[in-house]
């Protein structure tokens, strides 16, 4: 589990240039935060959908590869419940709901701390290549 954290925690991934940090991975499962910063805003001022989005996503993608094969997204979608403000360290948890020989499907749930932020679903088609092997 230690390799597949470090593939994420230290790769070259998008969403590490913006912030976010791997907090916790098990089978299934994966935690991650991000503090809004003034260039994680949008004009209205208030955390821009997209820094939000690449969060779950990001939590999504490592709770989805934790089993070892690498997991592309094939359909996610989230909803916003709640702005997330400057300052905020936002956490998503991403769990596995239910899988096939081929599918998973994840939620992911994304708080302030105080209340959810916003609400993001998504599903895996699982291949049959090893994550280690694009380390």
């Amino acid at each position: 589990m230690e390799k597949i954290k470090t593939f994420f925690a230290e790769g070259r991934d998008f969403s590490k240039n913006i912030g976010i940090e791997l907090l916790e991975v098990h089978y299934g499962f994966a935690k991650a935060k991000l503090k809004i910063k003034e260039f994680h805003l949008n004009q209205a001022g208030v955390a821009h959908g997209g820094a939000i989005f690449t969060l779950a996503d990001f939590a999504f993608a490592v709770a989805s590869n934790s089993f070892g094969k690498v997991s592309l997204a094939i359909n996610t979608s989230i909803s916003f419940i709640h702005a997330g403000r400057e300052g905020d360290e936002l956490i998503a948890e991403a769990k596995l709901v239910d899988e096939s020989n081929r599918l998973g499907t994840y939620e992911v749930i994304i708080t302030n701390g105080e209340k959810k932020i916003a609400f993001f679903t998504g599903t895996v088609y699982k291949t049959k290549r090893d994550v280690l092997e694009e380390i």
